[in-house]
């Protein structure tokens, strides 16, 4: 079984509870404690369960993850529940604030694209689109596949006169982030109503749990849009659009693409920077324009000295050993030079007291 079939699986199985264990990687199922929690993003599951089935293996340290949303993840890491959490939209300062446990740090672990899903069996060509259609389509003031704004992007492809299935993120969501992130910088009428959030008040469409659920839905229903992130698309077999980006480009989805969104920021970030950077319409050429970084989040003061050295360990091992696997599960890896400034900003983490 895949390690996305795994995730659905066990999704299925869970309640409605978001601390439920259910969700567990395999790695913490194989027999023996667990030695370290987290919970979090699913924008990143499919590598993350390779990554901690893998560290398992060859370290003997049990991970267990619960793949719940980002909103969740953040929420459990506040309340101390979890040793670590994982989220695709940076931590609010109100929410920085509120953490029981002091200082989190963000770490960038690879870099993912957020793409848009559809199920047009008609269309025979890559779907077009650009922000404000995109926009316009979540709006819900585009409602035909054979809309003149989107023919428009699409001269002589065979566009149905169906409606449009919107189809969105139900729970708190990293992903559902990144996706307005690019909608709030490319269309004013988003920016200055849903705006950007793990949670927006979506003004129409079908709402689903997880990207497992977005993509999902999209492949059961005839006409349906939605976004997820690149490794669902390609589980589930469905056509991903190619997205106009900050240069006129028309960027399809790729490592390479998400890669080409990341270098400029990378690039530019300051000695001293927090990492809680967005990379969406990114200038460029070649730069799909809804990717982003991931982040696994920590606090800074560790105060059980056992697991925060596991912690740390398991992060070092990551952005070293765990990148060279990111490109074969459709992640970017992080560059060089950056995986490098954060092995030096996780010495400043405190285990047991002492750094």
């Amino acid at each position: 079984m895949t390690p996305l079939a795994l995730a659905a699986t066990l999704l299925v199985a869970c309640s409605s509870d978001s601390r439920t264990h259910a969700d567990s990687t395999s790695a913490a199922s194989n027999g023996g404690s667990v030695a370290l929690t987290g919970a979090g993003a699913t924008f990143p599951y499919p590598l993350y369960s390779r990554w901690f089935a893998d560290y398992a293996n060859q370290k003997g340290v049990k991970i267990n993850y619960q793949s719940i949303g980002s909103g969740g993840g953040i929420r459990q890491l506040s309340e101390q529940t979890v040793d670590f959490g994982a989220s695709d939209a940076p931590m609010k300062d109100d929410e920085l604030a509120k953490a029981k446990g002091g200082p989190i740090l963000h770490v960038p672990t690879v870099i993912g694209a957020v793409v848009m899903i559809y199920n047009l069996p008609e269309l025979k060509q890559p779907l077009k689109l650009d922000g404000p259609t995109l926009a316009d389509i979540y709006l819900g003031t585009i409602r035909k596949w054979n809309d003149s704004r989107i023919a428009a992007l699409n001269p002589g492809a065979a566009l149905p006169a169906s409606d449009i299935l919107v189809v969105h993120r139900s729970d708190g969501s990293g992903t559902s982030f990144i996706f307005t992130d690019f909608l709030s910088a490319v269309s004013p009428a988003w920016s200055s109503g849903p705006g950007k959030g793990k949670e927006v008040q979506w003004p129409t469409g079908l709402g689903a749990k997880g990207n497992e659920g977005v993509a999902g839905q999209v492949k059961q229903t005839p006409g349906a849009i939605g976004y997820a992130e690149l490794a669902y698309a390609k589980q589930n077999n469905l056509p991903t659009a190619a997205i106009k980006n900050a240069a006129g480009e028309f960027v399809a989805p790729s490592v390479e693409s998400a890669t080409a969104a990341a270098a400029g920021a990378a690039a530019s970030l300051a000695p001293n920077t927090d990492y809680r950077v967005s990379i969406v319409n990114a200038k460029g050429a070649g730069a799909y324009p809804i990717a982003s970084f991931t982040w696994i989040l920590l606090y800074q003061n560790q105060t059980d000295a056992a697991k925060g050295k596991q912690l740390v360990d398991f992060l070092t091992w990551a952005l070293t050993d765990g990148e060279k696997q990111a490109a074969a599960l459709d992640y970017a890896p992080l560059p060089d030079a950056m995986a490098k400034q954060l092995l030096d900003r996780l010495k400043t983490v405190k285990v047991g007291g002492t750094a």
